[in-house]
């Protein structure tokens, strides 16, 4: 049993209850290892007394703990404590997206394509490492409070859908596809209809299919047509519409086949929302039919216990017609039976079994070399520790350790730095001593040469000297007091204003070093004085730089509602950025105030005409052209697009070019010269020797600059 307050794991401190699930609860707590607050998902009782579902659990758990991704909440540890289950992940602050589509009732398109986009990044980073979710749904989804969307439960899915749970467990029928429903196979392309289904929420507010119970919604998932999200929004553009449907299609093979496939298509339904360019291939009018020779079907009945093909077809027919007719989502045969799409032949089964082994000792062998290349690390940094070093939430590559650096006897200013410059966080206690100048470190609380991961705060202790001061108590008073109580006892005073609903405006709330503490003189005391209760208004957050999602999460999240968005042209904010908004940051306004924002469109992008008049070469760039001689003359463009290559020996001539990108080019004028004849003295005969002249090739440049059309 789960109670706040208690520690498990020597480290996790349960603080509160944030959250509860069909499998488990989910505790905020701190890992005082680390100093950090973390999400414990704790598996309740009847999941933790079932062997099976809890090997599978952990199996998984750890196969997730690897992942490391922007979009996805990260698992950091599994762990079991007098037969309480848990896993320990990333702790993020803000809302499903369940809730978040019930506050908005439905997303815009713009904005359920950029959350879709940052799902299928989280969803492609399981796939590249073969983890499949297998329970996508709003539900797993997070949007945090500075916008970032990450999917959540990583490699718990699988082990809640294996043999060993029953329905009651899955709330995500209206999410689950065909293939699950039938409790067949399932793949990276589950994950991508379970994607679908939640595209289509986030477009119209509701799910696709609806029932009354989950066995009605397992078989329209199943028989019914995917209706088009346009039926209840007509607004929706035609490509968000058909990556919707092709996620969805029944048949796995119809779908997308990979993730990036995916997430290329959204990105083009952003720049191109109208166009039609989603392709869903019929597998069924593209496949040929292949005939069974007679060897094959010798061999089919021998590996099958010679049944025939057609008493196979009767019985797998009979099958799915009962299954149907029975079946729940999840649920599965009693142990030693299997589902009909899911069996297997004796000589599959010993090779599943022997490749589980297989891989089960590679994982094994890894484990043991990380942790020995772990252990001779820590070992060579402290001569003297010979333990096997314990697995730790971080990532292996993420662990960094230094020795305690001796700083007795320092200032209190040489010591923080020396801490802080190898990675350590610095608490300082003040004591009083009669041998010790003031501001000298006496210890601390961690000796000499002790290894400390990064991040560690050292406790140290510093003397005041045989003068220190008591800080007094200011608190409740008002700050024209405190002020001279602190400056009576030679302290420095420093004020921070808040709001409070308790305090009276004037008075101190707090203050730190805290009352009764002995400190040197001239430390600065900081004081919190009441501004009075806060009106009730909002402070207007920061949305420049912001996507055009995020800052509406923002703004919801602030309790400030989103007005017009236009696109506009800024050279100074990067394309899909908000580069404005209509009330300025930091102000206090009324809740449920409108706030228009502006999204940058990138640098404005013009077009320009080239119609100059090319002269011939001037004496100046060519003294030894001759009028009438053949000239070739190349342009091209400043972002190297080849307008004219020609040869022309007739001058003026005007070429007129329009819809160019560049503002200018470069104009390369090439002509042959003929060189004349020579004579020379042959030095034995004395006779006069003529060499004919040849031809040179010579050329020069000209700006060419282009108008703006």
């Amino acid at each position: 049993m789960i109670k706040i307050g208690m520690m498990i794991g020597d480290r996790y401190e349960i603080l509160e209850k944030i959250g509860t699930g069909g499998m488990s609860d989910v505790y905020k707590a701190k890992c005082h290892k680390l100093n950090r607050f973390v999400a414990v998902k704790v598996l309740k009782q009847e999941f933790s007394e079932n062997e099976n579902f809890v090997s599978k659990f952990r199996t998984e758990a750890q196969a997730a703990a690897g992942l490391a991704h922007p979009n996805i909440v990260n698992v950091y540890d599994v762990g079991e404590e007098n037969g309480i289950y848990y896993i320990v992940m990333e702790l993020v602050e803000g809302i499903t997206l369940k809730k978040y589509i019930e506050k908005k009732a439905r997303l815009s398109y713009k904005e359920a394509v950029s959350i879709a986009i940052q799902v299928s990044m989280g969803i492609e980073a399981a796939h590249n490492n073969h983890i499949i979710h297998r329970d996508i749904k709003p539900q797993n989804i997070i949007i945090s409070k500075d916008g970032k969307v990450k999917v959540t439960d990583f490699g718990i899915a699988k082990a809640a859908t294996s043999n060993t749970i029953t329905s009651n467990v899955m709330g995500s029928v209206h999410y689950t596809s065909p293939e699950q429903a039938r409790g067949g196979y399932s793949d990276e392309k589950s994950d991508i209809y379970s994607l679908g289904i939640t595209m289509f929420e986030m477009l119209t507010g509701r799910v696709p299919f609806n029932g009354d119970t989950t066995v009605a919604i397992a078989i329209k998932h199943i028989q019914e047509e995917m209706p088009s999200p346009r039926e209840f929004v007509p607004e929706i553009p035609i490509a968000v519409e058909q990556i919707v449907l092709k996620c969805c299609q029944k048949s796995p093979d119809r779908r997308y086949q990979k993730i990036p496939d995916v997430i290329a298509d959204l990105k083009q339904s952003l720049m191109n929302p109208d166009d039609d360019f989603v392709v869903i291939h019929d597998v069924d009018t593209e496949a040929g039919t292949k005939m069974v020779s007679e060897s094959e079907l010798a061999e089919i009945k021998r590996q099958t216990g010679a049944i025939s093909l057609k008493d196979y077809s009767q019985d797998t027919d009979e099958k799915l017609r009962l299954k149907q007719e029975t079946m729940a989502p999840y649920e599965t045969a009693e142990d030693g039976e299997e589902d009909f799409e899911g069996s297997m032949t004796p000589r599959m089964e010993q090779l599943t079994t022997v490749l589980a082994i297989v891989a089960g000792i590679v994982i094994f062998v890894i484990i043991v070399m990380l942790a020995i290349r772990l252990w001779s690390s820590l070992k060579q940094q402290d001569g003297e520790s010979t333990a096997p070093p314990t697995l730790t939430e971080e990532p292996l590559a993420t662990l960094s350790y230094e020795p305690m650096p001796n700083i007795t006897g320092m200032t209190v200013e040489d010591a923080e730095n020396a801490l802080k410059k190898i990675g350590m966080k610095v608490q300082v206690d003040y004591v009083e001593s009669d041998s010790v100048d003031s501001g000298i470190v006496l210890n601390t609380d961690v000796e000499e040469g002790t290894p400390l991961k990064q991040g560690t705060t050292v406790v140290l202790k510093v003397s005041v000297g045989i003068t220190g001061v008591e800080v007094p108590n200011v608190a409740d008073k008002t700050y024209e007091t405190a002020e001279r109580l602190l400056k009576n006892r030679g302290l420095t005073i420093n004020r921070v204003d808040n709001y409070s609903d308790t305090v009276e405006e004037g008075m101190v709330i707090s203050q730190s070093p805290e009352s009764g503490v002995t400190v040197p003189k001239e430390t600065v005391v900081t004081v919190t004085v009441s501004k009075g209760r806060e009106e009730q208004k909002i402070r207007v957050p920061n949305l420049i730089g912001q996507t055009e999602a995020e800052a509406r999460f923002i703004l919801v999240d602030n309790g400030l509602s989103i007005g017009s968005v236009s696109y506009v042209f800024n050279s100074e904010v990067e394309e899909g950025l908000v580069c404005y908004q209509s009330t300025s940051q930091g102000s206090y306004v009324d809740p449920d105030t409108i706030i228009d924002i502006k999204v940058s469109q990138g640098t404005e992008k013009y077009t320009y005409r080239c119609n100059v008049v090319i002269d011939a070469p001037t004496r100046e760039e060519a003294p030894d052209y001759t009028s009438g001689t053949e000239v070739h003359l190349k342009l091209v463009t400043d972002d190297d697009r080849v307008l004219l290559d020609t040869n022309l020996s007739g001058f003026p001539y005007s070429p007129n070019y329009s819809g160019l990108s560049a503002s200018g080019g470069t104009l390369t004028m090439t002509y042959t010269v003929t060189l004349p004849a020579s004579t020379s003295t042959d030095p034995n005969t004395g006779e006069s020797i003529t060499i004919p002249g040849g031809t040179e090739k010579k050329s020069f440049t000209r700006r060419i600059d282009f108008v703006r059309e």
